[in-house]
């Protein structure tokens, strides 16, 4: 009987350890072995210009994942040039790059962070769908489909 029970343990450790390798980095600490940033994309948006050549464009970036990642550029082929602002205290300031923090989201709404479609190719029209790439330091690209909205859309009452 002792070799059956010999197994039995040898099982239960090795389950043990299975689960434990899972939850590798979830917990606090330096960060040192915690699980990659999971980076993610929703509610993107554009609201129809006004100007035939600059737009703005709001969306929210989840990470699931226990690392920060920096979302450091933003490119499409419909604008010459995408830049980020940050809006504080009602003052529209261009930054380099956002963190998008670990368990987190980074979010880019009307009278917030937001970017900014310049030297646009064409007027984008509501109905318009428009391909826009972005960047982060760690994590892959991320390719998101944006879709342009009314010029009064607020995302908050869906219209």
């Amino acid at each position: 009987m002792r070799p059956g029970k010999h197994l039995a343990l040898t099982g239960i450790a090795i389950t043990g350890a299975l689960a434990l390798s899972g939850c590798g980095g979830s917990g606090s600490g330096s960060g040192s072995g915690s699980s990659a940033a999971e980076l993610s994309v929703a509610a993107s948006y554009m609201p129809q210009p006004v100007s035939a050549d600059m737009a703005a464009g709001f969306l929210t970036i989840t990470n699931k994942g226990g690392t920060k990642d920096e979302l450091t550029s933003v490119s499409s082929d419909s604008a010459g040039e995408i830049t980020m602002h940050e809006t504080n205290g009602g003052a529209m300031e261009e930054v380099d790059s956002f963190e998008v923090p670990a368990h987190g989201q980074l979010v880019f709404k009307s009278g917030g962070n937001h970017l900014m479609f310049e030297k646009l190719k064409r007027r984008p029209e509501q109905g318009d769908t428009i391909t826009v790439k972005l960047k982060f330091a760690e994590s892959g690209p991320l390719t998101v489909e944006m879709p342009v909205k009314s010029a009064t859309y607020n995302p908050s009452t869906g219209h």
